[in-house]
């Protein structure tokens, strides 16, 4: 599955088969979450957070390849992030794109 932020390909033809998007809503557990509290006070990278978006943006985009492929895509292209907090310690990462088929 090709994954693009580019809106077309040069020298490729497509159909536009639809939007696609996966999301995920990610928390910390509670230790790690009181010890990223402390760390704002002292400042610095809270890692424990940075982990958990990555797993988060991994897990969105694989159910975004998993729709396209449903769809019968071989491609996703203009694919954007988006995040929000749902609450203190969660937040959803939506990744969504058009799925198209090359001709």
């Amino acid at each position: 599955m090709l994954l693009s932020t580019l809106h077309t390909i040069p020298n490729k033809d497509f159909d536009i088969l639809g939007l696609v998007e996966g999301s995920t809503v990610q928390s910390k557990h509670i230790g790690k979450d009181f010890g990223a509290s402390f760390k704002t006070i002292v400042g610095g990278e809270l890692k424990g957070y940075t982990e958990m978006l990555e797993d988060a943006r991994k897990e969105a985009t694989n159910r975004l390849i998993q729709q396209a492929y449903s769809l019968g895509a071989d491609a996703v292209l203009g694919i954007h992030y988006s995040s929000s907090a749902v609450m203190q310690g969660a937040a959803e990462i939506l990744c969504y794109g058009t799925a198209v088929k090359f001709k």
